[in-house]
């Protein structure tokens, strides 16, 4: 989260965990679309740095990497489910 306040983190973690839920087609309260995004940017983020890519930095890369993780998280959790 460098860069990005909390109050950021958290409309931005919700925009990413909303914008991830449609796409994937699961769909959770505003709660849990705002830890969905702020835990997928955290996962995206490591995985990211582990594997050398470098996304913007400031609110638009952690939409973009909660976006990601988002996408991640949801995924796995759509096959747990089946």
């Amino acid at each position: 989260m460098e860069g990005v306040g909390w109050i950021t983190a958290i409309i931005v973690g919700g925009l990413a965990g909303w914008l991830a839920g449609i796409l994937i087609g699961i769909r959770f309260g505003v709660l849990m679309n705002i830890v969905i995004g702020i835990v997928g940017a955290v996962i995206a983020s490591a995985i990211f740095a582990r594997a050398d890519i470098y996304v913007a930095s400031g609110w638009l890369g952690y939409l973009v990497t909660g976006f990601i993780g988002s996408c991640i998280l949801l995924f796995l959790a759509k096959l747990v489910r089946r």
